[in-house]
């Protein structure tokens, strides 16, 4: 029934140059579901085709002309925040309560989010043929968003994992670990991601709940104590040992060991508490512990074009301050986002008994997570700093950071500020990605 009521609403829309006249999914919507249209003041624009394929696969930083020559609209601050508060996460209406010196500068809005035309057509075929069985167990999905119209919150969940990010990527991901008074700690990560379910070349559907979407190893170059670990995942549909399989190596142990324990909220590997593995790329990992709920869409001010923020003109001490993020970098917007709140079932355990998340409505990525404690304080808070990659026509968020209001600390990853930034040219063989690579790799 959901397919076929799809499908009497496929139509071809009049889009503006550039979105060369793709097929909407329903009348007023985009490609990948979200709303054509601007709102109602023209304070967020109408989408009209987001960038076109541009640039290099490697070697560039994040830059736009026009964007980046915008100016402020206005600041939003400790003493005025009240005013916008209908359209502030519930973390920055913490952050700009707490610090008197925090603030946001809000720019105009550009919807400059686009897909490839392969992931547009694969997008409108899934509306009528994926279902999600369970939380964890896509089925009948391929190569594009799997519910560019979702029922549930964990279908939308799934359309942020299952993003296009190009065929694969090697990245720098250097960690921070604030201290209240403005210290630090850093860590350096290169990191290797080899993406199959998007993939133009040969892609990987999912069906009846099976289907390996990604590979992803990871080596910590620095400091020396951490130096020399390695994290393995080949990452599948499902739960338990039939979903994420993960090794570890530590220097300590000198030995490469199936992790279990690289999944919910079990520490990052050298974060000190600070990051979960299930905080990685805002959230990864499976969905089985907690019950997930759509609560709509809504207007946000969030990170959104944030070229300056992720580009070599920042120097890593530029970004660090005293309880929170340098301000005068990030950039602001108001944009649509899906609400989405995952709530802990009675039966498992997590040290987050709700989360709220903010799916951006033009790139299914998660920007922002609100993390609330068993005692329904509001613990922890993610902040995902949204860029688009014109070379493969993909969008993703660096930096993260996620802060601690127990603590007082917060931290920073995926910066490559100082160091190259994507390499979208690579090309690792599947066999790059087994233990037996791992293990050579640690004997070197």
């Amino acid at each position: 029934m959901r397919g076929s009521i799809i499908l009497a609403f496929l139509a071809l829309l009049p889009f503006a140059a550039g979105a060369d006249e793709l097929p909407a999914l329903a009348p007023g919507l985009t490609p990948v579901g979200a709303e054509q249209a601007g709102n109602k003041d023209g304070s967020i624009p109408a989408w009209t085709g987001g960038h076109p394929r541009s640039g290099k696969l490697s070697g560039e930083f994040p830059h736009d002309a026009q964007i980046d020559g915008d100016k402020p609209l206005f600041t939003i601050t400790h003493d005025n925040y009240l005013k916008y508060a209908d359209h502030l996460s519930e973390g920055h209406k913490e952050l700009l309560r707490r610090f008197p010196d925090y603030h946001m500068l809000v720019y105009p809005t550009h919807r400059s989010v686009g897909y490839p035309d392969f992931i547009y057509k694969a997008t409108v075929a899934n509306a009528a043929s994926c279902k999600l069985l369970g939380s964890d167990e896509p089925d009948g999905c391929r190569q594009g968003f799997p519910f560019p119209q979702p029922k549930s919150g964990a279908e939308a969940i799934w359309n942020h994992k299952l993003k296009w990010r190009g065929e694969a990527v090697q990245r720098f991901n250097n960690q921070f670990i604030v201290q209240p008074d403005g210290s630090y700690q850093q860590t350096k990560i290169v990191e290797r991601v080899k993406f199959y379910y998007a993939s133009t070349r040969n892609p990987v559907s999912l069906k009846n709940g099976e289907g390996e979407f990604l590979r992803y190893l990871s080596q910590t170059l620095a400091p020396p104590r951490l130096a020399g670990t390695f994290i393995l995942l080949q990452d599948k549909a499902g739960t338990g040992d039939s979903g994420r399989a993960a090794w570890l190596y530590t220097p300590g142990l000198k030995r490469l060991r199936r992790a279990p324990t690289v999944q919910y909220d079990n520490p990052y590997e050298g974060t000190d508490g600070n990051q979960f593995y299930d905080q990685v790329d805002m959230f990864n990992g499976a969905l089985d512990r907690f019950n997930w709920k759509l609560l709509g869409k809504k207007e946000f001010y969030l990170p959104y074009n944030s070229n300056r923020i992720a580009g070599n003109t920042v120097k890593y001490r530029d970004l660090i301050r005293p309880h929170h993020l340098n301000q005068d970098l990030p950039r602001y917007e108001l944009h649509r986002y899906w609400l989405v709140e995952a709530s802990v079932k009675s039966s498992a355990n997590h040290t987050f008994k709700l989360r709220r998340f903010y799916l951006d409505e033009d790139s299914w990525n998660v920007e922002a997570v609100d993390c609330y404690d068993n005692k329904d304080q509001l613990y922890k808070f993610q902040e995902g700093h949204l860029i688009t990659t014109p070379s493969v026509q993909a969008a993703t968020t660096v930096p993260e950071l996620i802060y601690d209001f127990s603590s007082g600390r917060y931290i920073v990853t995926a910066a490559f500020n100082e160091d190259q930034p994507y390499d979208l040219s690579v090309t690792p063989p599947d066999d790059e990605f087994t233990p037996g690579a791992v293990q050579k790799l640690t004997n070197k």
